[in-house]
């Protein structure tokens, strides 16, 4: 197989290598629509026709607002084909989001695909050429469908140069206004190729691609499916999420934590821990348990599984293991295309987020904060050259905001974010990062964040897992006492926590406190909670329902 030097390049060889193999996979009304290398190339070479018939002037920017779905790598492909540069944007935003991204990235067109509330977002898009997808509802501006009838493919299609600015993605921030991270098509072909030696990952493999296409993550690992002539396949729905994963039986699969979490609390629904533990310490049922378990999540065929975007708790990651699910811990970064640090079959250490990965060069600065320099770093931030200037040293390496440390077998740590530090009113400087990880290995929570500015000692902010919701409140609380009392002599004096507050919403995209890669959005919580903390840290009871 050739290094390729764009994912258009990789696309084109197996349209013309392997035209009839299946590369997408879209569940629509419960059943499989089907698209192989031709046929999606054909759709594709349709779509860029169509966009080229909108006069856009060179390298315009064109948006796609959609769910994960077959047509959003379809639109992704024509708009590299038409000689365009994509603009993806997460489909939870809200109109005045989707309005400021667009705007701001001078986005000339936009395609529209697989979406649950189109019809509060659409007043964010301004007067612009738009394509909308019908399989799934969407008729606003020219649609899809009769594009495709209406138009030859296009035949010339646009080869893009090794420096050609390939996409502009605007960070999901867990502070301030999203930047527009530009990268080149060359980052993308470096990112892909790291990906596929890290994995070791074989030819026609198997994807399942549901975690947000607008994130580096995703879609580098979509980029390096194509590489491989992968088929991929998506998610119909919330509710069909189990059956979709499970009837595909991915090659590779990529999730965050709280995704980690909740397949947990499914398993343990159905198999409490005790029944759990004495069927794996039976010889006989514990392989048989172990397949039926992997089958059932959809895991029993991979070969490289990943946790990454936010700290894994390491008791988690060993309740895996002993179902034979092995997780590899990882980190990037949009700004890096997420070649930065990852744990490998070959290099694993469970707390951990692993090695540099090859071609990475790596170093702390005075202050522990991690900074990185590879051969796929953004070029920098659209229309921003100020943030530019401030986010790279004078080495040109990256300065990811995330403080770490490394270990003396060269396994990197992240231990907090430069941001996230809050004082005390005792005038001592906490990372929270830590703290919180050390909390999560409590099933009951699901969330948290924890802080202490203006309060002698920080107290625990947290929203309850669905396991956490369902228990008494008096065992609920217990557990939470037991789990602060385990972890306080762990941390230093200054970082013990007082309290536990339990929230009375979950914290997600919709109301703003998470971000679409469900991080926590740290100072949104504070901004609607702080007035609050002297009250709670000041009450006798050392768990406060909000």
């Amino acid at each position: 197989m050739p290094d390729f030097h764009s994912p258009l390049e990789a696309f084109l060889y197996w349209e013309a290598k392997a035209p009839k193999n299946i590369f997408l996979k879209q569940p629509i009304h419960g059943k499989i629509k089907t698209y192989s290398f031709a046929e999606a190339g054909e759709e594709a070479r349709k779509i860029a026709s169509a966009i080229q018939s909108y006069h856009l002037p060179n390298r315009s920017h064109v948006a796609i607002l959609s769910n994960n779905c077959a047509h959003w790598m379809m639109a992704d492909i024509a708009i590299m084909m038409a000689g365009h540069v994509s603009i993806p944007i997460y489909p939870t935003l809200n109109d005045a989001s989707i309005k400021q991204i667009l705007e701001h990235s001078e986005t000339k067109a936009i395609i529209v695909g697989k979406l649950e509330n189109f019809e509060t977002q659409k007043s964010g898009i301004p007067k612009m050429p738009m394509i909308s997808v019908g399989m799934f509802g969407r008729y606003e501006g020219d649609l899809w469908e009769d594009l495709v009838q209406k138009h030859s493919p296009l035949q010339d299609v646009y080869i893009p140069k090794h420096d050609d600015l390939h996409t502009i993605i605007y960070t999901s921030g867990t502070t301030g206004n999203p930047k527009g991270v530009m990268h080149t098509v060359n980052n993308f072909a470096e990112s892909s190729k790291t990906f596929r030696e890290v994995m070791q990952l074989q030819e026609h493999i198997r994807m399942f691609s549901y975690l947000p296409l607008a994130h580096v993550a995703e879609r580098a690992m979509c980029n390096s499916g194509i590489t491989l002539g992968a088929s991929i396949s998506f998610v119909e729905s919330l509710e069909t999420f189990a059956k979709n994963l499970e009837d595909t039986q991915p090659h590779i699969f990529f999730a965050v934590p709280r995704i980690w979490t909740k397949f947990r609390d499914k398993i343990l629904d159905s198999m409490p821990q005790k029944k759990l533990n004495i069927l794996l310490n039976i010889p006989i049922l514990n392989s048989i348990v172990k397949n039926k378990l992997r089958q059932k999540l959809g895991l029993k065929e991979a070969v490289f599984i990943v946790s990454a975007a936010a700290p894994i708790a390491s008791s988690l990651v060993k309740w895996y293991r002993k179902l034979g699910i092995v997780i590899h811990q990882g980190y990037g970064m949009t700004e890096d295309c997420c070649v930065s640090h990852f744990n490998t079959p070959q290099a694993s250490k469970i707390g951990t987020v692993g090695k540099p990965l090859m071609g990475v060069k790596a170093k702390l600065s005075a202050e522990g904060e991690i900074c990185l320099l590879n051969n796929c770093l953004m070029v920098g931030y659209y229309k921003n050259p100020e943030a530019t200037a401030d986010v790279f040293d004078e080495e040109s390496y990256l300065k990811t905001g995330d403080i770490g440390e490394y270990d003396h077998d060269g396994f990197l740590t992240i231990t907090g974010r430069v941001k996230d530090q809050f004082k005390t009113d005792k005038g001592k400087y906490i990372s929270p990062s830590h703290i919180e990880l050390m909390l999560s290995s409590n099933t009951d929570i699901e969330q948290i964040c924890i802080v202490g500015t203006g309060i002698p000692q920080p107290i625990a902010l947290i929203t309850l897992s669905e396991t956490g919701k369902i228990k008494l409140k008096a065992q609920l609380v217990e557990g939470l006492i037991a789990t602060v009392n385990s972890i306080n002599p762990n941390l230093e004096k200054h970082e013990k926590v007082e309290k536990v507050i339990i929230m009375k919403e979950d914290w997600n995209v919709a109301n703003g406190l998470t971000t679409p890669s469900l991080k926590v959005k740290r100072n949104s919580i504070e901004k609607i909670h702080q007035e609050f903390y002297k009250e709670w840290f000041e009450s006798t009871d050392k768990v406060i329902f909000e």
